[in-house]
């Protein structure tokens, strides 16, 4: 039997639970917006990846940048 997870989990009250994608993806949504408004936007990083493409590289800092409002990107491109 596959140990890989095929829904969503979420956890209330110490427990998980299976979710919808809606309700995790909200959830996620609800930390970021927490971390983001109780510390600023710099609060906020994200790594991407070299062995990705481009394109996905591109949404990565974009999505920090304009949704988050944070320069703080990071990738193992550098190195």
């Amino acid at each position: 039997m596959s140990q890989r997870l095929t829904t969503p989990m979420v956890r209330d009250d110490g427990r998980l639970r299976e979710a919808t994608w809606d309700e995790a993806l909200d959830r996620a949504a609800a930390g970021f917006r927490g971390v983001i408004d109780a510390h600023g936007p710099t609060s906020f990083g994200i790594f991407s990846c070299s062995k990705t493409t481009n394109e996905v590289n591109y949404a990565v800092q974009r999505f920090a940048r304009t949704v988050v409002g944070s320069n703080n990107i990071d990738s193992c491109n550098r190195t």
